[in-house]
C-alpha cells in the first residue's frame, strides 16, 4: 500500500483531503469562463486544490489544462520558457500531429521541436538565452491558445512572482493578452497576499477588478481528522483524534507540514500498532532537527540585527508590536527603525511573513527550531 499523505504532486482525490467548498466554487467560476485570483499562504495546499480542480471530470472532458508555477522565474524570458515548455508537456500524450501545430503557430520556437533520437518522441529542447524576443513569443503562445481546438485553462501558480521581473509594464502586457483570450480562462495563485491583493484589486494596477476571488485559509481540523483516521485505520494503523488534534494545533492547520509528519508517523506504524505520545514526539522533534544544516546557513546569511529580531519573534510565536518600546525592552533590541529595517529586510527574504501586524518565522519548522535552540523550547501537549 502506497503511504496516503502525499508530499508532492496530485495522486487523485482518494489522497487529496476535503476543500468541497472551494473546489466546487473554484470549479463552477472555470466553467462560467471568469479568471480567478486564488490567494492563501504557502504550503496551505493551494497548489494540490488547482490540481484537485482540473482533475475534475467537467474540466478534464471540456478542457485543454496547463499548470505552471513560476516562483523560481526572474524575468519575462523564464515565464515565457516556463508556459512554452508546459504547453509543449501537456500536448505530448496528445501526439505528434499537436505538437506539430503548437510549433507552427510559435515560429520563435520551432528549432526547439526535435525528436529523441533513441524513442523518436517529441522533445523540447530550446535554451532559455534562445528566447531572444520574449514578447513576440508570449505573443505566438496566447495566439496559439485562441486557436486550439478546445478552450484551455492556464493555471499560474505563484503570480507575485511577476513584480520581480525586471522588463517595464509587465502586468500591463499580460492584462492586455488575458483580456483578449476568449478561449481561455486563467487561474492566478498566489501566496503573498499583500502583492496579490494590490495586483489585481488596486485602481492603479493594469489586473483591477478583472477576476473573481478565491481564498483558502487552514484545512478544516475535525475534516482532515477523519482523513487521517480513515488512512491509517484502512492499513490497520490506529491513532487517536488527540494526537491527531496535537499535530494540527503545532502547525496551525498547514496542510504540507501535516502530511509530512502523517507522512512519517504512517510509515513507522506497523500494522496492528497503535500510535503513541512518544512516537509523536520523536518524529516532529527529528524531523524539525533534519532540516538544521539549512536553518544555520539561512542565519549565517542575515546580519546581526536581522538574527536578533528572528530570534525575538521565533521566542514569542506570534509578534505584535514589534517596535514598541516593551518589545524592544523585553528581546533587548536596539531601536524602532532598527526593528523596522530589519523587519522588512526578512520580509524580502520570506524568512518572516506578517499578517494584520502579527509577525510569525515564514517556515513552521524553522520557527520551532529557533524557539528549541535560542528560545525556551517548544512543548508538545495533548490539550
Amino acid at each position: 500500500m502506497r503511504n496516503p499523505f502525499v508530499l508532492s504532486g496530485y495522486v487523485s482525490a482518494e489522497y487529496f483531503c476535503d476543500r468541497e467548498t472551494e473546489t466546487k466554487e473554484l470549479t463552477r467560476k472555470l466553467l462560467n469562463s471568469n479568471n480567478v485570483a486564488l490567494i492563501s499562504p504557502r504550503r496551505v495546499g493551494k497548489t494540490g486544490l488547482i490540481e484537485h480542480c482540473l482533475h475534475q471530470k467537467e474540466l478534464e472532458e471540456n478542457f485543454y489544462t496547463i499548470y505552471l508555477d513560476i516562483y523560481a522565474t526572474s524575468n519575462l524570458q523564464e515565464f515565457v520558457f516556463k508556459l512554452g515548455k508546459e504547453i509543449f508537456e501537456s500536448l505530448k500524450p496528445r501526439g505528434k500531429q499537436f505538437i506539430e501545430k503548437f510549433f507552427a503557430l510559435i515560429s520563435s520556437l520551432r528549432p526547439a521541436f526535435k525528436l529523441d533520437e533513441l524513442t523518436g518522441a517529441p522533445i523540447f529542447d530550446v535554451g532559455i538565452g534562445e528566447i531572444s524576443k520574449p514578447e513576440f513569443t508570449l505573443e505566438e503562445i496566447f495566439k496559439y491558445l485562441q486557436n486550439a481546438d478546445k478552450k484551455c485553462i492556464v493555471a499560474i501558480d505563484e503570480f507575485q512572482q511577476i513584480v520581480n521581473y525586471p522588463e517595464k509594464n509587465i502586468e500591463a502586457v499580460l492584462r492586455t493578452h488575458v483580456q483578449r483570450s476568449t478561449n481561455s480562462v486563467f487561474i492566478f495563485a498566489g501566496s503573498r497576499r499583500q502583492i496579490m491583493q494590490n495586483i489585481f484589486f488596486s485602481s492603479s494596477q493594469p489586473f483591477y477588478q478583472s477576476v473573481s476571488l478565491v481564498s483558502m485559509s487552514a484545512i478544516d481540523i475535525q475534516e482532515y481528522a477523519k482523513f487521517v483516521k480513515r488512512h491509517f485505520e484502512n492499513a490497520g494503523k490506529q491513532i487517536s483524534e488527540e494526537l491527531i488534534a496535537l499535530i494540527y494545533n503545532l502547525f496551525e492547520g498547514h496542510t504540507w507540514y501535516l502530511q509530512v509528519i502523517f507522512n512519517e508517523l504512517f510509515s513507522l506504524l506497523d500494522k496492528g500498532e497503535d500510535c503513541k505520545f512518544p512516537m509523536v514526539e520523536f518524529v516532529v522533534r527529528n524531523k524539525i532537527f533534519s532540516f538544521e544544516p539549512m536553518f544555520q546557513n539561512t542565519l549565517q546569511l542575515i546580519s546581526l540585527w536581522q538574527r536578533e529580531l528572528l530570534y525575538a519573534i521565533a521566542k514569542e510565536g506570534k509578534a505584535a508590536g514589534i517596535t514598541s518600546r516593551k518589545f524592544i525592552k523585553k528581546h533587548g533590541l536596539k531601536s524602532p527603525s532598527s526593528v523596522q529595517s530589519a523587519a522588512n529586510q526578512l520580509l524580502g527574504k520570506e524568512i518572516i511573513t506578517s499578517e494584520n501586524g502579527i509577525y510569525q518565522v515564514y517556515d513552521r519548522f524553522f520557527g520551532l527550531w529557533l524557539s528549541e535552540v535560542y528560545g525556551t523550547g517548544f512543548k508538545l501537549k495533548i490539550r
